[in-house]
């Protein structure tokens, strides 16, 4: 019996999981792979499942999909709308939904192999299926790795995936070179010393010392970096104190840093922890503060060759002007590190999610930036049709080019 596509994509929209918690997302794509005959391994790297289809002699072509949500209470009104809760790494209970369109990928990556099991007469060689959890978390690929999945599995010749995000549904989006940007998460840990709210002279109050080092951050890119150049420093939230009358001990600020090399990354990380430490003695700080690294996250680069190869196979698949380069990405991803640890080549695209007619009516207003609701947003959900059935094809076509 074939997958009923939207309705699974319906129920996981419907189900989301924060990252390392995808454990119902897994049983589902557990299920899809028994269904289709194909050899699968779940658990790998927490939450990971692989899936083999070995069809004779030929290159390795890895597909990945990541599947894990975000901590978004979703706001798009749908009948499908996720109402899910989940516990984040802090302990907290949040609302989850698919904002960044997982969901989207998880689908169109088993619809493609749907169609690639059905046509096994056409191509030979060996697809590996990469459903990859904690994207969000930028540490998911890093674990599948650290559990053997280069090693467990046929080794890829090329890494390829994709993404959905706001262009016109039929449209794809890729570059070859820098696709995405590098990035880190950083804490940042500020400490004064507390006391009463009627005595801030008996103490070194961390929240305006917070308050300052949040303000002098923003002036490293529009002061510091070559405006020729990309560099982004958000503080994504910052945390002191429980009480209005009380002065707290410390205040916690979250980083995120993104660039476009390894170059930029040593300058920008530099210059943020000068403005952490020069704040803090401006402060009267009588201790360092501390800065933690969470993750790290290579640029996604693209192969320059495969980058053509593929945009030819899809112009030849969907017509002329369906590829268009979008430009680098100042978002990140983890994929990459599949790429770089098995040093062979990557190509990561996007494809569109949005209805056409809304997204040219946004353009023609000048309003694409408020109409049109971006990844991470809790208005973001991709028309289901034609979103899906491009995705699957996006799918088909690339792993049917590198195969023989």
């Amino acid at each position: 019996m074939p997958l009923d596509l939207e309705a699974l994509y319906i129920d996981l929209h419907r189900h989301p999981e924060l990252s390392f918690q995808e454990t119902r997302t897994a049983g589902m794509v557990v299920a899809a792979l028994a269904a289709l005959g194909i050899e699968t391994h779940e658990g790998i790297g927490h939450t990971g499942v692989v899936g083999v289809v070995r069809n004779g002699d030929g290159p390795v072509v890895w597909l990945r999909a990541d599947m894990d949500g975000l901590p978004v209470a979703e706001q798009t009104g749908l009948a499908y709308a996720s109402t899910a809760r989940g516990v984040d790494p802090a302990g907290v209970d949040v609302p989850v939904m698919h904002a960044c369109g997982h969901d989207m990928h998880v689908t169109a990556l088993l619809g493609a192999l749907e169609r690639l099991m059905d046509t096994r007469d056409e191509w030979s060689g060996t697809i590996v299926a990469v459903f990859q959890p904690a994207e969000e978390h930028g540490a998911g690929a890093q674990a599948m790795i650290a559990d053997g999945v280069l090693d467990r599995f046929p080794r890829p010749d090329i890494v390829l995936g994709q993404h959905v995000t706001p262009l016109p549904a039929g449209q794809i989006g890729v570059r070859s070179g820098t696709q995405m940007a590098a990035s880190d998460g950083l804490t940042v840990r500020l400490l004064g010393r507390g006391g009463h709210g009627s005595r801030p002279h008996a103490t070194i109050d961390p929240v305006v010392m917070a308050a300052a080092t949040v303000m002098r951050l923003q002036t490293i890119v529009s002061r510091e970096v070559d405006p020729r150049g990309v560099a982004v420093v958000t503080v994504g939230s910052m945390h002191a104190g429980l009480k209005n009358n009380i002065i707290p001990a410390e205040a916690t600020l979250a980083l995120s840093l993104r660039y476009p090399d390894d170059d930029a990354r040593e300058r920008v990380m530099a210059k943020v922890e000068r403005v952490v430490r020069a704040e803090a003695a401006a402060s009267g700080a009588e201790e360092e503060p501390t800065i933690t690294i969470d993750h790290t996250l290579p640029p996604t680069i693209n192969d320059v060759d495969a980058t053509a190869r593929l945009t030819a196979a899809f112009d030849r698949a969907f017509g002329e002007g369906t590829v268009i380069d979008p430009g680098m990405f100042t978002g990140s991803e983890d994929v990459s590190w599949f790429a770089r640890e098995a040093g062979v080549p990557l190509v990561f695209w996007f494809w569109g999610g949005i209805d056409p007619q809304r997204y040219a009516d946004a353009v023609a207003t000048g309003t694409v930036e408020r109409e049109i609701p971006t990844n991470h947003s809790p208005l973001f959900a991709p028309v289901i049709h034609p979103t899906l059935e491009r995705g699957v094809e996006n799918l088909v076509v690339a792993a049917r080019e590198f195969l023989a």
